[in-house]
């Protein structure tokens, strides 16, 4: 099945526009025009990737994008912000509330599908499996190579958000979020020491491999490649 693109936009004409360069590429796609009505149709329908513009009726693109980055499945979805406003406040806003990537308007419809595949690329989970690591979602059990990591609740769940976007650099605030969706105060070495569990519990099996790399001043981030 091809992959689905949400298309959040207040104007027919770059509605319209978007979607037939989309469906054109091969891609399925589907418009709101609203910001409030994007959680509650990603809760029941999956999309790969949101096209979300920030100035919306009802709820900013910027707040759209904080929830979805808080939210269960639907944070899963990548994020490109298409917007009239230039700022680079703007843009590095976006950026630091999840957003992959950030497209000012006016924009050639063609630029934007090869953002969307530059992006979805970048972005597309691979197999834990293929580092030896194994996620078993039903039973909240991390494994590797068929060993169980007696991973918590809340390391199993920050883990999963490294590993479903491999290489991309989450910083502690999403992070945080991915802990626990709500607005409870987590202080930065809270996520850190998680962290040092989780890593310390992999060592436990595989003592030579380091799948999740520090960046400094940032974050952190999954690289399964650093298990060969």
């Amino acid at each position: 099945m091809s992959e689905c693109i949400l298309i959040v936009e207040d104007e027919d004409k770059i509605a319209d526009i978007l979607r037939d360069y989309l469906v054109r590429d091969g891609y399925r796609t589907h418009r709101l025009r609203r910001g409030d009505e994007v959680l509650p149709w990603l809760r029941n329908n999956p999309a790969d990737l949101v096209l979300l513009d920030l100035m919306l009726p009802a709820t900013s693109g910027f707040d759209v994008c904080r929830a979805l980055r808080a939210s269960g499945t639907a944070a899963n979805a990548a994020i490109i912000m298409t917007t009239a406003r230039v700022d680079e406040s703007d843009r590095l806003t976006g950026l630091e509330l999840g957003a992959d990537d950030y497209i000012c308007k006016p924009f050639s419809p063609r630029e934007v599908v090869a953002r969307v595949k530059a992006v979805l690329r970048r972005t597309r989970p691979r197999p834990a499996a293929a580092a030896g690591l194994e996620l078993d979602l039903a039973r909240w059990q991390a494994s590797w190579q068929g060993r169980d990591l007696g991973l918590t609740a809340i390391e199993f769940k920050l883990l999963k958000q490294m590993v479903d976007q491999p290489g991309r650099i989450f910083t502690r605030e999403q992070l945080m979020d991915a802990m626990h969706g709500d607005d409870r105060i987590v202080a930065d070495r809270t996520v850190d020491s998680h962290i040092k569990k989780i890593r310390r519990k992999i060592a436990d099996h595989a003592p030579d491999v380091e799948l999740i790399r520090s960046v400094y001043g940032i974050g952190y981030k999954y690289e399964p490649a650093n298990a060969a």
